[in-house]
């Protein structure tokens, strides 16, 4: 009889491997993982977490079609599972399959009707999808459940605002706040979607002061003195390296790269989209992506998991830093190449057309310099906008909170975050030695075609008629920025100078903001 998970749990050593294998998917060795899981499943074939865990360490191998197939199979054998159909939708969205996730959320809803998390968290995927009719319809179906439930009522109003009906979701946000919403997430989100409705509605004092309530909730939450440690230390060693750098040695890399990475003899030619979060990356993106002859990538993980992770970081000076960059050896760098296109391809239906690949990663512009030790052909777009605005809309972002975004808690340190991620462009672009290019927000916006056409012309293509209508093509797209609901629309001026309804606000960073509204032609 196949084994299931009574016959497991009833052999001491199996039990150990099996928490074995578990502990080597979590350390990062799915390779390993994936032998012990292949073995486990292969004794024990009716035990549905193994299946499910079978599919992260082979997602960890980059083998995505082994994966699909062990949650397929772990879905199969937990129908009435409703907590572990949901991670497995979940997993599907971090595989950027958002069909095989809803599926998956709407098997969860099945399994167990009464179940709000399995309810909303399908609302919020018909959201994504900007299908609101039916994101509505699974939030009013766990309200005729759970009238009084937190999630529920929040997520109820956050859709009124999603349809621009921004005075229902503020009577609604009122009189949630107002019988002080247990679950801790909804007690500071619904203070922040309200001040985000309350600039909406041009009441900009008071969006100003909920917004800082919310933040203070958050910050009431977290160790976010940890996450600020954890930060700075990471900046003091990136500003080290940085300072480290040569002009010679960027140079040397591009000189000095294997063969395979000159992009004549490679598939694909790799761009990079960065510049801080709300500077118009989004925008932009779209505006390649709807060239046939790119395929744009709206802040995969690719980077981060195949090439970051896997370069060393060695304490120490930025000279150690340095030297450690220059030592990478070609083969080496050639893995991570190739590992990287093939993770990022995992969001392409089939084999790509298009022969440009662009990365859309501003959080990544602080990598800039990791960047271009492994695709020194890299060609790399910055996007600019007033760093006021920039610092405004930042700081009304509602982020999943970790060591970087801890910083838009405050006005400080969101200032500090734009001067740390624009010091780096700024001595890279000093460096030189690459391709790149500056687009400002406010040029796209008085002139889309005469900015769209600049950025497609380096990625040596000709400008296409079809990036005139990118607000059209991107419905069709599934977008994780933040701001994947605005791009739909025809592009709009109203974004600009919104900084000025919060001067007084702005105040404890307008001088550390001046020389970088010098430095990129703002007035100021």
């Amino acid at each position: 009889m196949p084994g299931d998970l009574n016959q497991l749990q009833r052999s001491p050593r199996d039990v150990a491997h099996w928490r074995k294998a578990q502990e080597q998917l979590l350390g990062g060795r799915h390779g390993f993982a994936l032998a012990s899981y292949r073995d486990l499943s292969r004794r024990f074939p009716l035990v549905a977490e193994l299946w499910f865990e079978m599919g992260s360490a082979a997602a960890g191998e980059l083998n995505f079609d082994l994966a699909n197939q062990a949650y397929r199979r772990a879905a199969e054998l937990a129908p009435r599972n409703t907590s572990l159909l949901l991670l497995i939708g979940r997993q599907y969205e971090n595989l950027r399959q958002p069909d095989d996730a809803r599926a998956s959320f709407e098997r969860a809803v099945a399994s167990d009707p009464t179940s709000v998390d399995a309810r909303i968290t399908l609302a919020m995927r018909f959201e994504k999808e900007r299908r609101l009719e039916e994101a509505q319809a699974a939030v009013e179906a766990s309200l005729a459940q759970h009238p009084r439930d937190d999630q529920a009522r929040y997520f109820r109003a956050f859709l009124w605002h999603r349809e621009k009906k921004n005075s229902e979701a503020e009577t609604a946000l009122r009189d949630l706040i107002r019988d002080e919403p247990q679950y801790p997430y909804v007690k500071y989100a619904s203070r922040h979607l309200l001040g985000v409705v309350l600039d909406e509605l041009g009441q900009y004092p008071e969006a100003m002061r909920w917004l800082l309530e919310a933040k203070e909730q958050v910050r009431q939450l977290t160790d976010v003195t940890a996450l600020e440690r954890e930060y700075d230390q990471a900046d003091k060693s990136r500003r080290e390296l940085l300072a480290s750098l040569t002009p010679e040695m960027i140079r040397s890399w591009r000189k000095d790269a294997p063969p395979s990475s000159n992009p004549s003899s490679n598939q694909y030619q790799i761009a990079f989209l960065g510049g801080h979060p709300r500077s118009g990356t989004t925008l932009l993106e779209q505006i390649l992506d709807a060239h046939p002859g790119v395929l744009a990538f709206d802040e995969p993980l690719a980077f981060n998991q195949e090439v970051t992770g896997n370069i060393p970081q060695p304490p120490g000076s930025g000279e150690i830093q340095a030297r450690s960059l220059n030592a990478l050896a070609g083969h080496r760098i050639q893995q991570m190449r190739q590992r990287y296109v093939k993770s990022l391809l995992r969001e392409a239906t089939g084999e790509p057309a298009a022969q440009i690949l662009v990365d859309k990663n501003p959080s990544l512009t602080m990598s800039l310099p990791h960047w271009l030790r492994v695709f020194p052909e890299l060609k790399v777009l910055i996007a600019l906008r007033d760093p006021r605005d920039v610092i405004i809309s930042s700081f009304f972002l509602n982020p999943v909170l970790n060591a970087t975004n801890m910083n838009f808690l405050t006005i400080e340190r969101t200032g500090r975050h734009y001067s740390d991620l624009m010091d780096v462009w700024l001595r890279m672009r000093e460096l030189g030695g690459f391709d790149w290019l500056e687009t400002r927000y406010e040029d796209v916006v008085e002139n889309l075609e005469s900015e769209g056409r600049r950025a497609t012309e380096l990625l040596g293509l000709s400008w296409h008629p079809d990036q005139s209508r990118s607000h059209e093509t991107v419905r069709r797209k599934f977008l994780l920025a933040p701001t994947y609901h605005q791009v739909t629309q025809p592009v709009y001026r109203r974004a600009i100078g919104r900084w000025e309804h919060y001067a007084e606000a702005l105040e404890p960073v307008r001088a550390k903001l001046a020389p970088y509204v010098r430095a990129f032609g703002y007035e100021t």
